[in-house]
């Protein structure tokens, strides 16, 4: 049986990037709008794609001071 077993297949090189992509932007757009509204960077929405940096800015957006919110005071 020729081929068989020789490794992944040819479809996931094709479709394995485009579904990464497509993830990521999952991910991004939703926090894009969040760090927007709370006042920081948009940029630090591409921090969670980034495995354990992501937590890490998650709790910095749960647990900071938002500059949103300070400008009201």
């Amino acid at each position: 049986m020729p081929g068989a077993g020789e490794g992944m297949p040819t479809g996931f090189f094709v479709f394995g990037p485009i579904m990464w992509i497509i993830f990521a932007l999952i991910i991004i757009v939703p926090f894009w709008a969040i760090f927007s509204k709370a006042g920081y960077s948009k940029w630090l929405s591409l921090l969670m794609v980034i495995p354990i940096v992501n937590l890490i800015a998650l709790y910095f957006l749960a647990f900071s001071a938002w500059p949103s919110l300070r400008k009201r005071d």
